[in-house]
C-alpha cells in the first residue's frame, strides 16, 4: 500500500462513517431538534442519492482529471462543509442539506482509489485490492456505532461534528498533496457512459448491484437504531453496540469476499450463493421480529456479512469495460449500488411511517421482507449473467 492509498483509506473511512452515524443519533436528535426517523430516512437517503448521482460527473473527471484533484476538491467542500453545516443544524431540513453536501464530499473517494488499482495494478487482484479497501475502510461503520454514541454523550453530537468537519478538511488538503494520478491513457475515443450501457452484459449484472448493498446500508445506516430502540427498548449505549457488532460483521464478510474470487476461480457463483444466504438472512428476520434482541443482532450481522459483495459484483463488471473508460465504468457501477440505497431509504422511510402508525411491528417486518425481496429479483436476472475473471 503506498502512502497515497492509506490516505485514500482514511477519507474512506470518512465516508463510511457519514453514511452510518443517524442511526446512533436517532434519539439526541429527536429531542434537540424533532428530527424523527422518516426525517433520518429522509436525510439518510438524500446522502445516498446526491453520492449516486455525483457518481457520472466524478467518473468523467477521474478520467479527464485524475483521482488526485477530483478526490481532494470535492472532500474538502463537501465533507468539511458539510459536517459543519451539520453542526449548525436546528431544524430536520438542516440535517437533509448537510447530508446531501458530504455526499457530494464522499462521492469521489472510494472510485477514486479503485479507479488507481484498475489503472495501476494486474487485472487479477482487482477484487482482492477493492475488497481490502473497502473492508479497511468500513472502520468507519465501527467509530460510527458505539464511538460515536459516546461522543454524543460525552461532548455532545455538536462538538462531534466540528471536530468531524476538521478531519475532513485535513484529510482532503493531504488528497490533493499526496495522491499520484496514473498515467494518461492515450486513445482515439472520446467515449461516453452510453457507450458502457450498450454493453449487454452488463445489464445482467446491474440489477443485482441496485439491490445487493441496500439492506446492510439501510439497516446500519439508519433502521437498526429504531428498530431496537421500538422493538427491544434498548437505549442509545446498546444500539452503539449493535451497530458495532453488525459494522463488524461487514469488515469481515468484504475481506472475505475479496480473494473468494481467484481461489475458486468464480465470480458469479461466489456473488450469487453469498447473497442468496444474506436474502435468506432478512427474511428469518422479518419472520423472528420480536423473538429475542441478540437473535435479532445476530441475524443483522449475517445480512452484513453477506450483503459485502460489493466489490467483487464491480469486478465482475470491470472485467468488460474497455480500458479507456476505467473511471466511468467503475462509477456507472458505484451510482446504480449507491442509488438503489438512496431511493431504498426515501422509500423505507414512507412506507415505515404509514404501517408504523397502526402497528409498529408489522411495519418492521414488511421493511425487512421487502429488503429480500428486492435482492431475491436482483439474484434471479443475475443468473443469467456470464460469469468472467482475470
Amino acid at each position: 500500500m503506498r502512502a497515497d492509498l492509506i490516505l485514500l483509506c482514511l477519507a474512506y473511512v470518512l465516508s463510511q462513517f457519514f453514511r452510518a452515524f443517524l442511526a446512533v443519533l436517532t434519539q439526541v436528535l429527536d429531542a434537540d431538534i424533532g428530527a424523527t426517523p422518516a426525517d433520518l430516512a429522509n436525510a439518510s437517503g438524500l446522502w445516498f442519492l446526491v453520492f449516486a448521482a455525483m457518481q457520472i460527473p466524478v467518473g468523467a473527471a477521474l478520467d479527464r482529471f485524475g483521482p488526485r484533484r477530483t478526490s481532494g476538491l470535492l472532500l474538502l467542500i463537501g465533507g468539511g462543509g458539510g459536517a459543519a453545516l451539520f453542526a449548525l443544524a436546528t431544524t430536520p431540513l438542516h440535517i437533509s442539506l448537510a447530508m446531501g453536501l458530504i455526499g457530494v464530499g464522499c462521492s469521489p473517494v472510494l472510485m477514486a482509489s479503485y479507479y488507481i488499482f484498475a489503472r495501476s495494478y494486474p487485472p487479477a487482484r482487482f477484487a482482492t485490492l477493492a475488497a481490502l479497501m473497502l473492508g479497511v475502510g468500513s472502520v468507519g461503520n465501527l467509530v460510527a456505532a458505539y464511538p460515536m454514541a459516546w461522543a454524543a454523550e460525552t461532548i455532545g453530537w455538536r462538538a462531534s461534528l466540528w471536530a468531524l468537519a476538521g478531519i475532513s478538511s485535513i484529510t482532503a488538503l493531504g488528497l490533493w498533496v499526496m495522491v499520484q494520478d496514473p498515467p494518461h491513457v492515450e486513445h482515439d475515443e472520446k467515449g461516453s457512459v452510453l457507450d458502457l450501457l450498450r454493453i449487454p452484459a452488463l445489464w445482467l449484472i446491474i440489477p443485482l448491484m441496485f439491490v445487493n448493498y441496500m439492506p446492510a446500508a439501510g439497516i446500519r445506516g439508519l433502521w437498526i437504531g429504531p428498530y431496537l430502540s421500538d422493538v427491544f427498548a434498548l437505549d442509545t449505549g446498546g444500539i452503539g453496540q449493535a451497530t458495532l457488532v453488525m459494522g463488524i460483521a461487514m469488515i469481515l464478510g468484504t475481506l472475505v469476499y475479496g480473494p473468494i474470487d481467484r481461489i475458486l476461480g468464480t465470480r458469479k457463483w461466489v456473488v450469487f450463493v453469498g447473497s442468496g444466504l444474506g436474502a435468506l438472512a432478512l427474511f428469518a428476520l422479518a419472520f423472528w421480529i420480536d423473538s429475542n434482541a441478540w437473535g435479532a443482532i445476530a441475524l443483522m450481522a449475517a445480512i452484513g456479512f453477506f450483503g459485502a459483495a460489493f466489490p467483487v459484483i464491480i469486478a465482475h463488471a470491470r472485467s468488460f469495460f474497455p480500458a479507456h473508460l476505467t473511471g466511468r465504468g467503475v462509477t456507472l457501477l458505484n451510482l446504480f449500488g449507491i442509488g438503489g440505497v438512496g431511493v431504498t431509504q426515501f422509500g423505507s422511510g414512507r412506507l415505515h411511517g404509514a404501517v408504523s402508525a397502526s402497528d409498529p411491528l408489522l411495519a418492521y417486518q414488511i421493511l425487512f421482507a421487502g429488503f429480500g425481496v428486492l435482492v431475491t429479483i436482483g439474484l434471479v436476472i443475475y443468473l443469467f449473467s456470464e460469469d468472467r475473471t482475470d
